[in-house]
């Protein structure tokens, strides 16, 4: 008799992601679970057969109770380690809370959590801490919940793969704190996946609690070092200080790599903790040839080169349309939006127009004034924001929930329509549009509308202060988009207002 689905939350994510496809192609039917519908059905396994949909919030039992409904197993990989919670560890133990209540109700065999491995004490991280606590929330729930303590996750993508990799390739010399003498024992993600997997198939893991890391432990200096030699660097010169806190740390990653303060902080404090299995128990259980830290790392090398990165961690990023950019609402709803757009029309066909639009951001740039991107990105770092983080996950396709750069994606229509919502720092909310219409007497509308909905009078004072320059940079970026289309214009560049109630508009011709 065929059972039914397993739950897989956090299924847009860094794990999720890649485990998701790896059960399809098992044979598991699979139920993923994700706030937002659309980011989901942007995902290359979205169309499987054997694969079903569910839109919940951990922070919404109903929701949640609904999505996990005739599931027999349930994989929690989910925390709440962003700028959506303050508290991260008191949403961490409400969400925990709901997953356990949910299971239960659903009948579910078995859960299996992945969480983060470190002994339990006065110097462990509160990230670590709270990975822990979700563990004994899950486990005194009613259904069997099979901890997995991982230490280091290794491989393209992952958060402190890449905090090691901008940190190894920017610094020749690195002063740090004492905690890279420390011991840690790494593990690919191709590892942890198996792991995974293989909870669901050997019942000796059934509420178990396992320790998984790969065969190496070395020091976070020697793992520094390896990266080095395999991406052919010169000879990293590493040099700990025990005046350098995790703090001041963090810090320093949110300025020289593309993870976030909000992140960087917590993986920082981490760090402070030897992280090495004290038992082996799951390898007699689930064998399987583990990698080597230094395959690891030439592997995820390789994927990068190749551009061939499954997830990142990026991909975690909540996916929140902006109410007040729907307007309607009495003039007291929201506030006053404050609009500028432009409009160009080209003598090609809109997929043409379209390419250009759909490979904005990363490396390609936003095709005019790279230093005042460049400016505004380090601005943005400097003050605590993201800058402009390191790209794009594909070069020339995007989807819902994608980062570009200090964007990210809320809407894309393919030839057709583009909705960026901006994530740096300033007072208020942004999003960029671009539109592409066939006219009908030939050739191709473009339009590129940002929309600003201020916060204060600082909000105001920002917008009109910014007000020249935005222009500048706007009408550029469009003339830019043209000459990347390589076709003449038949009419604009020029201003335009799109048809918006009165109550939620401000033009400024």
């Amino acid at each position: 008799m065929q059972r039914g689905p397993v739950l897989v939350s956090g299924a847009t994510g860094y794990v999720g992601g890649r485990l998701v496809p790896l059960l399809l192609d098992s044979g598991y039917r699979v139920r993923v679970l994700g706030r937002s519908l659309s980011k989901l059905e942007s995902r290359a396994w979205a169309r499987h057969k054997n694969l079903e949909m569910a839109q919940a919030d951990f922070l919404d039992y109903t929701s949640l109770e609904k999505a996990a409904e005739g599931c027999w197993a349930g994989f929690y990989l989910v925390h709440s380690m962003n700028l959506r919670h303050r508290d991260f560890a008191r949403a961490d133990r409400e969400a925990a809370g709901n997953m356990a209540k949910a299971a239960s109700r659903a009948g579910m065999e078995r859960i299996i959590y992945l969480g983060g491995l470190g002994e339990e004490g006065k110097t462990l991280s509160k990230h670590l801490r709270s990975r822990t606590e979700v563990a004994r929330i899950l486990q005194a729930g009613g259904v069997p919940t099979t901890f997995l303590r991982a230490a280091m996750i290794l491989g393209s993508g992952s958060a402190s793969f890449e905090m090691m990799r901008y940190l190894v390739e920017r610094l020749p010399v690195m002063i740090t704190p004492r905690w890279v003498r420390n011991d840690v024992q790494p593990i690919a993600i191709r590892d942890v996946l198996g792991y995974l997997k293989g909870c669901l198939e050997h019942e000796e893991t059934l509420g178990g609690t396992f320790d998984i890391g790969g065969p190496d432990v070395l020091t976070y200096k020697r793992l520094m070092e390896i990266y080095a030699e395999e991406a052919g660097l010169a000879k990293r010169w590493i040099i700990p200080l025990p005046v350098l806190t995790p703090r001041l740390s963090s810090y320093w990653i949110h300025l020289v790599t593309p993870v976030p303060s909000h992140i960087a902080r917590p993986l920082a404090e981490g760090l402070r903790n030897p992280v090495v299995c004290k038992e082996n128990r799951i390898r007699s259980i689930i064998p399987q040839d583990l990698q080597s830290v230094r395959e690891t790392i030439r592997l995820a090398l390789g994927k990068i080169k190749e551009q061939c990165v499954e997830t990142c961690w990026t991909d975690a990023g909540p996916v929140s349309y902006p109410e007040w950019h729907q307007c309607g609402d009495a003039p007291y709803a929201g506030g006053t939006i404050m609009e500028s757009g432009y409009r160009v029309v080209v003598d090609a066909p809109p997929k043409e127009v379209w390419r250009p639009i759909a490979r904005i951001g990363g490396t390609r740039g936003w095709y005019s004034s790279r230093f005042l991107w460049a400016l505004r990105g380090l601005i943005d770092r400097l003050v605590g924001g993201i800058g402009l983080r390191g790209g794009r996950p594909d070069p020339v396709r995007l989807r819902p929930g994608d980062p570009v750069d200090f964007f990210r994606v809320l809407e894309v229509s393919e030839a057709s329509r583009l909705l960026l919502l901006a994530e740096m720092k300033f007072p208020g909310a942004a999003t960029l549009e671009f539109r592409v219409y066939p006219v009908p007497e030939g050739g191709t509308e473009l339009q590129q509308l940002s929309r600003f909905l201020p916060k204060g009078i600082s909000g105001l004072a920002y917008w009109y202060a910014l007000y020249p320059f935005h222009q500048y940079v706007f009408k550029a970026m469009l003339q830019g988009i043209v000459g990347e289309v390589g076709k003449p214009i038949i009419e604009g560049p020029d201003r335009f207002a799109p048809r918006l109630p009165n109550a939620c508009r401000m033009d400024l011709k």
